[in-house]
């Protein structure tokens, strides 16, 4: 029996909870009744379990129930924020500012918006990978009417001043968006002190299960309207219709309430995993630290290696571990990292790049076992001489 590589992937998704599957299950097998369907039992079971579970997420980020949406995930929630203010607000403005790191579900709406007629501005960041509060400040125009910045970036790991940047839009009127599907159950949110207007969520970041997610949009002070971007049946008070998956919901509200009661024990275990594989590793020559030291994530150690050929170390590491690359790849293209480059990296350095992604389940041992693989791997490639390419 083949032993499988240690994962260390988790930004990319993460193994469901026990305690997860054990509070579906139910909804899988005798609740499985439709929660719109009003007329009988197996729809009650339902609906009591959607509105159970729809409190207890907008608990977790200081909002009311009626301001959950759920979504597939993140992604349709970064769509329906994004390209349901600009369709409901065009008379009043038509520029959009978000931030050159976004992920790709934000990034791509947007350039969706350019094809219409939109003016997007896509802020740079600095080294560290935070924003500019002054170059948000100057990008605002009378015409802006939204602004949408990463919470935690989900390759390097960077937390991004929401709080700051929430006074800022407030005080212009515009509304604020975040994409927190790496950030909710990791760090403090809250949605009145921080004013955030819409907050995309999603399961499976955080030991929950995939294909389930949730827009947060503010009901008063102000009062979000968005067009909907799905029809068929007036689900979600209109926003997203589509029959509720009753089970999955159960499984993002039980793991969101697993990671806000051990989010101050589980950052103390990640951050002590991550600086011990960072002290192995980075006793290398020319190894670099992507992102900001300490305004990160606490399970992200994203780093960048000279003088080895990115796919190569790839290849090396994976016997051992599951990582991802900085690049992005497509059948037919291989690309720097969009969010490296924007670092000021050169394509050279972007391509070696490694993104560990430590978890709730990872152990010392494995960290150890990591560490040593990856230092020995760089040894390797380096003394055969393999370059990065050009």
């Amino acid at each position: 029996m083949s032993i499988r590589p240690i994962y260390l992937d988790c930004h990319a998704t993460t193994p469901v909870d026990e305690r997860v599957i054990n509070a579906m299950l139910p909804y899988l097998k005798e609740h499985f009744g439709n929660p719109a369907s009003i007329n009988h039992m197996y729809g009650w079971e339902a609906e009591a379990a959607v509105k159970k579970s729809r409190e207890i997420l907008a608990n977790s980020i200081n909002a009311t129930p009626e301001e959950i949406v759920f979504t597939s995930g993140a992604t349709e929630a970064n769509n329906l924020a994004i390209k349901g203010v600009a369709e409901a607000y065009f008379q009043k403005g038509q520029h959009i500012i978000t931030v050159v790191t976004e992920h790709n579900a934000v990034i791509d709406p947007c350039k969706y918006l350019q094809t219409l007629g939109f003016e997007i501005t896509f802020l740079p960041v600095q080294t560290d990978g935070l924003i500019n509060l002054n170059e948000l400040e100057k990008s605002l125009r009378p015409d802006t009417i939204l602004v949408s910045v990463m919470a935690a970036n989900n390759e390097i790991g960077v937390l991004q001043p929401l709080a700051e940047i929430g006074e800022i839009c407030r005080e212009r009127n515009v509304f604020l968006h975040t994409d927190a599907a790496q950030a909710i159950g990791k760090i403090p949110l809250d949605v009145q002190g921080m004013k955030i207007d819409m907050m995309s969520l999603t399961a499976h970041k955080i030991y929950g299960p995939k294909g389930i997610g949730a827009l947060y949009v503010r009901r008063r002070h102000p009062r979000v309207q968005l067009a909907a971007q799905q029809h068929g049946g007036g689900h979600e008070r209109g926003m997203r219709s589509g029959t509720l998956a009753t089970a999955q919901i159960v499984g993002f509200a039980k793991a969101t309430e697993i990671a806000l009661e051990s989010q101050e024990s589980e950052n103390q275990h990640l951050t002590l995993l991550r600086e011990r594989l960072w002290k192995q590793i980075s006793q290398l020559e020319g190894i670099y630290l992507n992102g900001h030291p300490t305004q990160r994530l606490t399970g992200n150690l994203n780093v960048s290696v000279e003088g080895v050929d990115g796919a190569a170390l790839l290849l090396g590491l994976q016997s051992v571990m599951a990582v991802s690359s900085g690049a992005a790849c497509s059948s037919a293209t291989t690309a720097p990292s969009h969010v490296l480059t924007a670092l000021g990296h050169s394509e050279k350095l972007a391509y070696a790049t490694v993104r560990f992604g430590i978890g709730r389940f990872n152990t010392i041992e494995e960290i150890d076992r990591v560490g040593e693989h990856f230092v020995s791997t760089v040894h390797s490639l380096r003394k055969q001489g393999l370059k990065v390419r050009s």
